[in-house]
């Protein structure tokens, strides 16, 4: 999917998160949630454009005071049947527990690299908890970065959620 202007956006919302990528960007298909992005401080929180994006501000911020907090937002994410496979084996993750690239990998017969790159490419993070899956050897990557803004955000989010 394109990189995306901010104005499109259904929603721009702060987050609890450390760094210059404190807030999440939403992009709503009808009553899907197709996107969230991570963006820099420079956006501007943007109220909810529809009922759709607001359920979505809702229960991210329901998940940001209670970590245990169960989506029920539909999804629409836009991928390859097998990052979808991928992304939906990630949500059987339980909150508080990670499992490596291997684990994932050896559950849908792929590969780990495989599954990083699918990892990568989630365009729903925290909803599909990629931030649950780490490398053998340590936490990986998160949102395509091995270090910086977006690895703090992937520490944030397992101590929030007290799995490590």
């Amino acid at each position: 999917m394109p990189a995306m202007d901010c104005h499109d956006y259904d929603a721009i919302m702060q987050t609890p998160f450390p760094g210059h990528t404190s807030h999440l960007a939403i992009h709503v298909q009808g009553d899907r949630l197709q996107e969230l992005s991570f963006v820099n401080v420079t956006n501007r929180p943007k109220a909810p454009a529809n009922p759709a994006a607001r359920k979505v501000v809702e229960q991210l911020n329901a998940y940001f005071e209670d970590p245990a907090y169960q989506f029920s937002i539909p999804l629409a994410p836009q991928g390859t049947d097998y990052q979808k496979r991928i992304w939906n084996m990630m949500r059987r993750c339980p909150m508080g527990k990670v499992w490596s690239y291997g684990d994932l990998a050896e559950m849908v017969r792929s590969g780990a690299r495989a599954v990083g790159n699918a990892c990568r490419r989630n365009p729903l993070p925290i909803v599909v908890p990629c931030h649950r899956i780490v490398s053998a050897n340590g936490l990986g990557g998160y949102a395509g970065q091995t270090n910086g803004d977006n690895l703090a955000i992937k520490q944030w989010l397992l101590r929030h959620e007290s799995a490590i």
